[in-house]
């Protein structure tokens, strides 16, 4: 059997950071990229011959109320429908509160799984059990795992939850469990959402795995962002493989300039990473966040903010991508050998510091809160959310760099 794992699609979500990008042309493609990556995923399917379609929340972004948004969504599942393809989809934290999901139409294939009590829907015709239980409101905090029901014999037993598992930096815990607590239900697969980075939670003989979003958003989603084509048979190990979706690319180059000599020497080592970026992309366009950081001979010289902008937009040019942003960190090998010397326990209390507030974003929301209220409209047009619990996780840590820096007389 072979099915498509797919998760957190965000259909025409407002994307962060578009007005920093000199190119217009990016910036419109990654205003429409929510929904060619959908359709990316539909053209998936049916090149795939697939079973099923598992879609496990957030499909929509919030409180949106664009019906445009839904009736294209309903088009690209009609389109698997006339394929004979059924899709089974559970409501994310986000899909709760939107007023679309509540009420649109779907097509007669999909199959849209309650959210007061796990569900279990069979289609007999291919052998598949799908499991699962949907957000009734926006913030589920139990583990809703420990209700799902048991496997059915001789069939591919399928879960479908939208959760947080045992935590992730820059996603609110929600729906949260143990890998244990997926391993016991005995399915052959469980498919989970909520979590933008691809990765696999429990690779036993009972497989559970976060497929990402479809299209990175920001440069906090960097890298290549898809869905998982699952291969599985009743009672043997499922199979992944990620296929690549999306139709733009972001990517935060981190780039350690320690020991480079000078202004020359950084731009030339910048330039190979970009050109590496471009070469993984393809004909994907590419929006770079720069950031340069470490000590250097050089750190004088590229002071000069707009001198070390126009340089980089130069050689990003070369490699077909668009810088969005570029922090310069770089420091005096003097002003290094300072930071070294910084208190140890000051500096420790700093870093346990940003670390409560990462794992708790909230905390930085209710510090924001008089920000948002005068000036967040304005603030949101530039490319900061004060919202967004991921960028605000961000923020803390880039406020620990600082501070760092300035303890150690560097900033």
């Amino acid at each position: 059997m072979r099915l498509v794992h797919a998760a957190d699609l965000h259909l025409d979500s407002p994307l962060l950071g578009l007005s920093r990008l000199a190119d217009s042309d990016l910036a419109a493609t990654l205003r429409r990229a929510t929904r060619r990556a959908c359709e990316n995923l539909v053209d998936l399917c049916v090149a795939e011959r697939a079973d099923a379609l598992l879609l496990a929340g957030d499909v929509y972004d919030g409180n949106w109320r664009d019906y445009a948004t839904g009736a294209f969504f309903v088009r690209q599942l009609s389109r698997l429908h006339d394929e004979g393809i059924p899709v089974f989809l559970i409501n994310g934290n986000h899909d709760a509160e939107s007023e679309i999901t509540r009420s649109l139409r779907l097509p007669p294939n999909v199959h849209r799984l309650a959210t007061d009590r796990p569900e279990t829907v069979v289609l007999d015709e291919v052998g598949l059990a799908v499991h699962g239980q949907g957000f009734a409101t926006r913030a589920v905090l139990e583990n809703l795992v420990p209700a799902y029901p048991d496997r059915l014999p001789g069939l591919v037993n399928v879960g479908l939850l939208h959760t947080s598992v045992t935590g992730a930096e820059g996603h609110d815990s929600y729906a949260p469990c143990t890998p244990e607590d997926l391993e016991r239900c005995r399915y052959e697969y469980f498919a989970l959402g909520h979590v933008h980075d691809r990765r696999v939670v429990a690779d036993g003989e009972h497989v559970a795995a976060f497929s990402g979003n479809l299209q990175g958003r920001h440069p906090r989603e960097p890298g290549a962002k898809g869905a998982t084509v699952v291969e599985v048979e009743p009672g043997g190990r499922a199979q992944l493989r990620h296929e690549v979706c999306d139709v733009a690319r972001w990517t935060h180059i981190r780039l350690d300039v320690s020991g480079l000599g000078d202004a020359d020497e950084v731009l030339d080592a910048l330039d190979g990473r970009l050109r590496d970026v471009g070469l993984e992309a393809g004909s994907r366009p590419v929006a770079a966040r720069v950031t340069l950081d470490g000590a250097t001979a050089a750190a004088p010289a590229l002071l000069d903010a707009e001198w070390l902008r126009a340089e980089i937009d130069i050689v990003a040019e070369k490699s077909g991508a668009v810088v969005e942003t570029v922090r310069n960190r770089t420091r005096s090998p003097r002003a290094a050998a300072a930071q070294a010397a910084v208190d140890e326990e000051l500096a420790g209390a700093v870093a346990a510091a940003a670390e409560r507030l990462v794992a708790d974003p909230s905390q930085v929301e209710a510090m924001v809160a008089p920000l948002e209220r005068e000036v967040g409209r304005r603030l949101r047009g530039a490319g900061l959310d004060l919202r967004d619990h991921a960028g605000l996780a961000a923020l803390a840590r880039r406020a620990e760099e600082e501070l760092r820096a300035r303890l150690a007389g560097s900033g």
